[in-house]
C-alpha cells in the first residue's frame, strides 16, 4: 500500500512540473497518511497549495513541503475551533433537491435554473422518461464493456459491446445491442419503465427479438462523483478539498454517532406506544444517547384518505408522543428526532415525492421537542461527507407484482437482493409504471440515486433485511407496529443492528 502511494504522490508531482527529493516525499506521504479514505484530494490539497508558494526551484525538499504542511494543519485546527456552517447530520428535504439534465450534444450536465410547478404540462411527462434513459446513457457510455475502441477492428474478434440506435436497426442483419426502456407488455425483477441492454437480431418482420438483456451496469460511486465534479446532484451543497477532508476526518472519529430507525409507528395502538416508550427509556439510560431518531411512517393503523374523519385523534397521538419524548430529557436535549410520512399517511396525495406531514398534526409535538424535524418521503440525509437516503414504501411487494420477467435464482433467490439491485441499476428508487405509483413529474429528479449514496434505507412492512450491494449498505428496519423491529444503525462504520422487542 505504500508503495503505491509513494508512486501516485511522484506522478502526481510529476504532472505539475517538479521533481521530489526522498525527504520531501517521506514528507508528503506522512501528510497523506493522515487521510486513509481521502488520499487523492489530500495529494491535490497538498500540490494546489505549493502551487501557490514562491518556490526557488523546481526540485522541492522537506523544508518546502513541512511549511504547507504546517499552513494545512494551523488551517484545519482554527476551523474546528470555530462553529462550522456545515452541521453533521444535515436533512435534505425531496423538493429542495437540484434538478440536472443531461446534454447529449455537448455531454455534460447542467441545472434546471426555472421553477418547477407541481401540476406539469404535459411534455413535463415526456421529459421524465427522457432524463432518466439520458442518466443512465451516459452512465454507460463510460462502462468498458460498451466503450468504442479507438481502432477499426473485426466484429467478431471485438469484446466491446457498442450500443446501436433503435432507428439504425433497419435494413440491419447479425446480432445488436441496444438499450431501451419497457413498455406496453402484458405478461410476465424487470418491470414495465425499466430501462434495460437488450441483445438481439432485427427480423425481417421488422420486430427486435432479443436474444438476451439485462439492467445498464451500474459505475462506481467514485467515477461518477469525478465526471460530476462541482455538481451538486445530492443537494446538501458543493465542499471544497479542504473542507471535504476536514469533514472525513470528523467522520472517522464519529464512532460513537448513532441512528435509530423505525418504520410503522401506529400511534392509535396502544401497544406500540408502550413498546416505543421501552426503547426511549433504554436509550435514555444509555452513556451516549443516539445522535438520530428517525421515525417513519405509517403513523396510523388504518389509512388516512378521504374516508378517515379522525384526524383531531391523530394531532392528539403526536401530541402524545411529543410528551412521551419530552419525559425523557438526555433524549430531548442530546438527540433529534426526524419524522417522515409513509405511504398511507396525511397528505395532499398519494404522489411522490409526498411532502413533510402537514403542521395542523405536528405543531403540538413541535412544543414539547423544539427540535423535531418533519421531511419528505423520500428524504436524505447528509453526515459529514456520507449520503444517506431515506424512503418508506411498501416497495417489495409491488414490484413482485409489477414484474414482467422471473428474476434469476442463479446468484440469489433473495427478493430483497433483486430490489436493491433493481434500485441502483435504475438509478431510481421506485421505477414502477406510472399508473401503479403515481410521480410529480417535474419532481422526478428527486427519486434518482446518482451517484449511488452510500446507504439507502427502504422501509418496508416485509422482514428486516440488510444487503451490501457494489459498496452500497442497504437495509429494511422492518415493521415496528406488526413485529417490533427496529435498527441501530452507525454511520460511521455503515454497521446496521438489527433489534427486537
Amino acid at each position: 500500500m505504500s508503495g503505491q502511494i509513494r508512486k501516485k504522490i511522484q506522478k502526481k508531482v510529476k504532472i505539475r512540473g517538479y521533481s521530489l527529493k526522498m525527504d520531501g516525499l517521506e514528507e508528503i506521504i506522512s501528510f497523506v497518511n493522515r487521510f486513509q479514505d481521502a488520499q487523492d484530494e489530500a495529494i491535490d490539497l497538498l500540490l494546489d497549495q505549493l502551487d501557490h508558494q514562491s518556490l526557488k526551484s523546481s526540485i522541492i525538499n522537506k523544508e518546502e513541503v513541512h511549511r504547507v504542511v504546517s499552513l494545512l494543519l494551523e488551517a484545519e485546527a482554527a476551523e474546528e475551533e470555530c462553529p462550522t456552517s456545515h452541521s453533521s447530520i444535515c436533512v435534505i428535504d425531496a423538493f429542495l433537491v437540484p434538478k440536472y439534465r443531461y446534454d447529449p450534444i455537448k455531454k455534460h450536465f447542467f441545472q434546471h435554473a426555472d421553477s418547477l410547478p407541481i401540476h406539469g404540462e404535459a411534455s413535463a411527462k415526456a421529459a421524465l422518461y427522457r432524463d432518466r434513459f439520458l442518466l443512465l446513457s451516459q452512465r454507460v457510455s463510460r462502462d468498458q464493456h460498451f466503450i468504442k475502441p479507438a481502432f477499426d477492428i473485426d466484429d467478431e474478434t471485438s469484446q466491446s459491446c457498442q450500443l446501436s440506435p433503435i432507428q439504425s436497426l433497419v435494413g440491419q442483419r447479425g446480432r445488436r445491442w441496444v438499450m431501451g426502456v419497457i413498455s406496453q407488455l402484458e405478461d410476465g425483477f424487470f418491470t414495465e419503465n425499466t430501462i434495460i441492454v437488450a441483445e438481439g437480431e432485427m427480423l425481417s418482420e421488422g420486430i427486435f427479438q432479443v436474444i438476451t438483456c439485462g439492467f445498464p451496469p451500474l459505475e462506481d460511486r467514485d467515477k461518477s462523483l469525478k465526471v460530476l465534479a462541482g455538481h451538486d446532484f445530492f443537494g446538501g451543497g458543493t465542499l471544497t478539498k479542504e473542507e471535504t477532508l476536514r469533514l472525513a476526518d470528523l467522520e472517522k472519529r464519529a464512532v460513537n454517532d448513532m441512528f435509530v430507525i423505525l418504520s410503522d409507528i401506529w400511534l392509535d395502538n396502544e401497544q406500540v406506544m408502550e413498546k416505543l416508550e421501552t426503547i426511549l427509556n433504554g436509550f435514555e439510560s444509555v452513556e451516549i444517547v443516539p445522535s438520530l431518531f428517525v421515525f417513519m411512517g405509517n403513523f396510523w393503523s388504518h389509512p388516512c384518505n378521504l374516508s378517515f374523519h379522525s384526524f383531531s385523534s391523530l394531532r392528539l397521538q403526536f401530541a402524545k408522543l411529543g410528551r412521551m419524548i419530552e419525559a425523557h430529557p438526555r433524549l430531548k436535549e442530546q438527540s433529534r428526532f426526524l419524522f417522515i410520512p409513509g405511504p398511507d399517511d396525511a397528505g395532499p396525495s398519494t404522489v411522490l415525492p409526498r411532502c413533510a406531514l402537514p403542521k395542523y398534526l405536528t405543531e403540538e409535538l413541535q412544543k414539547h421537542v423544539p427540535n423535531a424535524m418533519f421531511s419528505s418521503n423520500p428524504c436524505r440525509i447528509k453526515f459529514y461527507t456520507q449520503e444517506i437516503v431515506f424512503f418508506r414504501q411498501d416497495l417489495l411487494y409491488r414490484m413482485r407484482r409489477s414484474c414482467l420477467i422471473p428474476p434469476s435464482t442463479e446468484e440469489t433467490d433473495d427478493p430483497f437482493e433483486h430490489l436493491v439491485a433493481t434500485i441502483t441499476h435504475q438509478s431510481h428508487l421506485c421505477p414502477l409504471p406510472l399508473f401503479v405509483q403515481p410521480i410529480i413529474w417535474n419532481y422526478d429528479h428527486c427519486l434518482h440515486l446518482y451517484p449511488t449514496p452510500n446507504t439507502i434505507i427502504l422501509g418496508d412492512r416485509s422482514e428486516q433485511k440488510a444487503f451490501k450491494y457494489t459498496g452500497i449498505t442497504c437495509f429494511n428496519p422492518g415493521s415496528f407496529s406488526e413485529d417490533s423491529t427496529f435498527v441501530a444503525y452507525r454511520p460511521c462504520t455503515q454497521e446496521v443492528e438489527f433489534s427486537a422487542l
